[in-house]
């Protein structure tokens, strides 16, 4: 691979812009640049996740691939061309085949989960949550301008694995999901 930075800093951001890979220079708070930043949240927190669970976990793998795809999913707001695709309906596919095999081990939901039960299950329900508003920037940017439409359902099936994975985590070592309880109405 070649170097793809050769300084780190660059002052050009200085004045509240960034450029795009094209080139084209927008306002650090465009649309796209709040997308961009979330999906890169979310994909620093998986990390943060990752580091929690050992090397040997299901999900290390699972989870891998998401933060891998994330960078891609950057990559195709960065370019910000409609004719370059990376996400797409097969990887959105396989996602859900990984919902479906990581549900089936776990009992019906019979009332709301609380996020916690576990530090990685917790990280995970957070993950999750960055995950809908990175969807929700997506959606708002799709308003404006043309993005890939895989990339706002990629983010609603990854908050759909979080959430599974999270369902997962807090179960092992006997460990427990966390219940509502709700207060009961006045």
């Amino acid at each position: 691979m070649a170097n793809r930075l050769t300084r780190i800093y660059t002052r050009t951001g200085d004045k509240g812009t960034t450029s795009l890979a094209s080139g084209a220079k927008v306002a650090k708070n465009h649309p796209r640049i709040e997308a961009l930043g979330d999906t890169d949240e979310l994909n620093c927190l998986l990390g943060l996740l990752l580091a929690e669970l050992p090397a040997a976990d299901e999900l290390k793998s699972i989870l891998t691939q998401c933060q891998n795809d994330l960078f891609d999913l950057g990559g195709e707001l960065a370019v910000a061309d409609d004719n370059y695709k990376v996400i797409t309906a097969e990887v959105i596919a396989e996602m859900e085949q990984q919902i479906d095999n990581l549900n089936r081990e776990l009992p019906p939901l019979k009332e709301f989960i609380l996020p916690g039960g576990s530090r990685a299950a917790a990280l995970c329900h957070q993950a999750r949550s960055i995950c809908r508003r990175a969807e929700r920037r997506i959606v708002e940017l799709a308003h404006e301008e043309t993005v890939n439409p895989e990339g706002a359902a990629y983010l609603n099936r990854l908050s759909d694995l979080l959430f599974v994975a999270a369902r997962v985590l807090a179960r092992r070592n006997d460990g427990q999901e966390v219940l509502w309880q709700p207060r009961k109405p006045v």
